[in-house]
């Protein structure tokens, strides 16, 4: 095993580092972005970066950058994420530094990730002559299903690619300070489905005239429900769930056609496999029965988030040393959510963690969850996420992962 981290000075500087890395969250919370192209976003997070010994490296195909920090040696070299992108959501939290700009809030907590990024480069660039190797500090846009991070790959922006691979994600429902993660799978691949039906439309009160592509979009839900539980084996699961249903105009006409979009969720090849060919299946059976014609699509997103174990035994090394026993957990199981850091983490070996977030005063267990609009942040955390992620750092370019 590697040698436990025993400098307290990251916890220190992550609380050093915390006032500065509020007024950076907060300001990056009120103007969100969406998308691949977040220009305003990434101007806040170079200005925080401003002065310190860092190279920019940046792409063409999204406002995403990477900032180098060259250690005194060339030895291994780590990399540290920081998403930048929100959500198309209105916001309700009420806070003083709510979103500004409409369908679009932080929902995600990405304005803590930059945040915390930033922190973690303020505090490894001041200790440089200190470190083995070289530290990446990976700023992404796109990640909301915008594929951010196979993007900056593409643009060879991650070229050479680094030994090891480091994340960190808020989330308000774990207690607020710790950090958990697992070996293995941690997040789903998910996948977009988009089921076209064409019938035959006609009056409502004539349903014998037409060909009506409602109840068969009905069916259909409910037999891709049953193939998913009947067809998937229990220990390599799939959700698949129908998330729209948009047909027909008014109450007295049966549309011709009608189109279900959705979700598939799973975590291995395999898995992945039998749950497409059953859509398939099912849609065009279905479909044929009633005396439809169907169209199925499936978009392929993001795969499967798996963390190297040696990774996940650093990282609860280092939180465990950081902030003692209860500072980490090992999750249980994996999660259906899905994440754009599984594209670094395919070439890489490396891990991502969760930093729990509960707001003063909530619930972890029933608070509002990631992607809700009204959902809130403990912001005292970050404190312990720009140490983590600098304890992280250095733990592995001095001496990489246990063997």
């Amino acid at each position: 095993m590697n040698k436990p981290v025993t400098d307290k000075g990251w916890v220190e500087a992550g609380q050093a580092l915390l006032p500065d890395m509020i007024k950076l969250r907060r300001a990056i919370h009120e103007d969100p972005e969406i998308g691949l192209m977040n220009p305003k976003t990434t101007a806040k997070a170079k200005a925080a970066l401003a002065g310190l010994p860092l190279e920019i490296y940046e792409g063409k195909s999204t406002t995403g950058f990477i900032a180098l920090l060259r250690g005194p040696s060339n030895g291994r070299t780590v990399l540290l994420r920081g998403d930048m992108d929100a959500l198309p959501l209105t916001e309700e939290t009420g806070l003083p530094f709510t979103s500004q700009n409409e369908g679009a809030m932080h929902a995600c907590g990405h304005d803590t990730h930059v945040a915390m990024l930033a922190g973690a480069a303020k505090a490894l660039c001041a200790r440089r002559e200190k470190l083995a190797g070289s530290v990446m500090f990976m700023f992404q846009p796109g990640e909301e299903g915008h594929h951010g991070a196979r993007f900056m790959l593409d643009d060879g922006l991650i070229n050479p690619l680094p030994d090891a691979a480091f994340a960190l994600h808020v989330t308000p429902n774990l207690p607020s300070g710790v950090l958990a993660s697992r070996e293995g799978p941690l997040m789903a691949a998910a996948d977009k489905l988009i089921v076209t039906l064409k019938g035959k439309g006609g009056h409502a009160s004539m349903p014998q005239d037409a060909v009506d592509p409602i109840p068969v979009a009905c069916e259909i839900v409910m037999a891709l429900q049953s193939m998913v539980t009947r067809r998937v084996p229990a220990f390599d699961p799939v959700v698949m769930t129908v998330a729209q249903i948009v047909s027909g105009t008014t109450n007295n006409i049966i549309p011709e056609t009608a189109q279900l979009v959705g979700t598939i969720r799973s975590f291995s090849k395999s898995s992945r496999a039998i749950a497409h060919e059953g859509l398939h299946r099912v849609v065009t059976n279905v479909a044929a029965a009633h005396k439809c014609e169907a169209t199925v699509e499936i978009e392929q997103g993001f795969p499967v988030t798996i963390c190297d174990g040696r990774a996940v035994a650093l990282a609860q090394e280092t939180a465990k040393a950081l902030f003692g026993e209860a500072g980490w957990m090992t999750l249980p199981t994996p999660m259906m959510g899905a994440e754009d850091f599984s594209y670094i983490l395919n070439k890489v070996p490396g891990t991502m963690v969760f930093l729990g977030a509960t707001p003063e005063g909530g619930d972890f267990k029933s608070c509002c969850a990631l992607h809700s609009n009204r959902m809130v942040l403990d912001e005292n955390v970050m404190a312990r996420g720009a140490a983590m992620h600098a304890a992280f750092a250095e733990a592995f370019l001095a001496e990489g992962f246990s063997k």
